[in-house]
């Protein structure tokens, strides 16, 4: 049989190299968490500077996920993903010189350093998760959607997982926080020319996917379509704007916002809370910082699988998506009240791990929803808008944490990831996928 005619599963390729790709992302932008002794004592800087440092990734991320995803509607995702996944690997490097940097050139402020540095990287690792998506609107079919982004956001609680021994295993063998980001970074640049050899933006352009893999990722009429028909809107006539006037794209992005909220308050505090409050050493941060993120790598695949099997079943995208995301947030808020009262180290593990999996267990719902309703032609800009207005959560966890730390105490920090998840529950349930709001003048059928 001609290889054409055989059906090939190439795009599975793509999306466990995304995987990779995402992953090392997510550990480059965690590894610091775990230098946060050496650099705090080598810059003497206290609770509230750290979490400054930490926070000034967000600032430059939210802007890279919005810009991200509009250059990746422009120009494909295969030049963005060469151009971010490059200057964020350089910057993983600058980052060993940061505080240096501030104090020579910046009168004399190591936190002025690596506000510059962070902002920037941050920045460059941006686009990663709104190209994803857009990554996934163009090679997953339709029926298989919310899988094939969980497979994609995989990468988040995997790269979590790993930061932990890596970082802590790379620090034990060097003795030196600054080739640690050496060694990141390089890591991620040869990794980045891999992928570059076998990813195409889209599957029509890819020598290794067969015409009987191309017609089966291009068989049926997405959600979005058949909204924006109903609506009085064409995918080719629908305005970029329309994102602010979607209810459900608003809301949406409001959910997604607790779901970072969470991410970040736990990727960077964790290892100091963990060293503060119960006096863990380096040597076992190795495994400790492991564990809440053991549950997630299930729970987000879990997610997709659960997602699609529910509109399957029901045939409705709100009791698949936004009903399913409301309940989960519900259980999540209840999980981080009970950890700000938990007293005992292995109490505190045990329900971050439960709150993270919880947590990530709708992750592929937020992406899912933007490519049930955005038009093709604005799907990265759209992913972008969300990821750009929900980041708020990464500048905002990671400050306000120190700041709540430091006044009142961990207990504080908690609680206010529990407001953040509730916050994110009403919003879910005011989410309808696949709708789009009437165009003027057009009557709804």
């Amino acid at each position: 049989m001609d290889r054409t005619e055989e059906q090939t599963k190439f795009r599975f390729v793509v999306f466990s190299s995304i995987v990779v790709i995402a992953m090392i992302n997510y550990i480059d932008r965690g590894a610091i968490s775990y230098a946060a002794a050496d650099i705090t004592a080598e810059y003497n800087l206290d609770r509230a500077a750290w979490g400054a440092v930490l926070g000034y990734f967000g600032y430059g991320y939210m802007f890279g996920a919005l810009i991200g995803g509009a250059l990746g509607d422009r120009f494909g995702a295969k030049l963005v993903w060469l151009i971010a996944g490059v200057a964020w690997s350089v910057f993983e490097i600058a980052t060993a010189y940061a505080g240096d940097f501030g104090v020579a050139a910046l009168g004399g402020s190591a936190l002025a350093g690596f506000a510059v540095v962070r902002v920037l990287f941050g920045f460059s690792e941006g686009p990663a998760y709104s190209i994803i998506n857009k990554t996934v609107g163009n090679w997953a079919t339709p029926r298989e959607r919310g899988f094939a982004v969980s497979i994609g956001l995989l990468s988040t609680p995997l790269g979590a997982l790993l930061t932990a021994p890596m970082s802590v295993g790379l620090l034990l063998l060097t003795g030196s926080w600054r080739a640690m980001f050496w060694i990141l970074g390089i890591t991620g640049l040869v990794a980045l020319l891999a992928f570059m050899r076998i990813f195409t933006n889209r599957p029509e352009e890819n020598p290794r996917v067969s015409a009987a893999e191309l017609a089966e990722i291009r068989r049926g009429t997405s959600a979005s379509d058949a909204s924006s028909t109903s609506t009085g809107w064409q995918d080719s006539d629908v305005p970029w704007w329309l994102f602010f006037t979607s209810r459900t794209m608003v809301f949406n992005t409001i959910g997604y916002f607790a779901f970072i909220y969470v991410n970040f308050m736990l990727l960077t505090w964790t290892p100091k809370y963990l060293q503060d409050q119960f006096h863990f050493n380096l040597a076992s941060l190795w495994y400790l910082g492991m564990i809440p993120w053991t549950g997630p790598c299930l729970t987000v695949l879990l997610g997709g699988r659960f997602s699609d099997w529910l509109l399957k079943r029901t045939g409705n995208l709100r009791i698949a998506r936004s009903w399913i995301a409301a309940l989960t947030l519900l259980l999540t808020t209840l999980v981080f009240l009970g950890v700000s009262q938990a007293t005992s180290p292995a109490a505190v593990i045990a329900l971050m791990t439960l709150g993270n999996s919880l947590n990530a267990l709708v992750n592929t719902v937020y992406w899912t929803v933007v490519i049930d309703t955005a038009p093709r032609e604005h799907l990265g800009t759209w992913s972008g808008f969300m990821h750009f207005f929900a980041n708020i959560g990464s500048v905002l966890a990671p400050t306000l944490a120190g700041i709540l730390a430091s006044t009142y105490g961990y207990q504080a920090m908690f609680i206010a990831t529990a407001v953040a998840t509730g916050i994110g529950m009403a919003a879910m349930l005011l989410v309808s996928p696949g709708v789009l709001p009437v165009r003027r003048g057009a009557v709804p059928r």
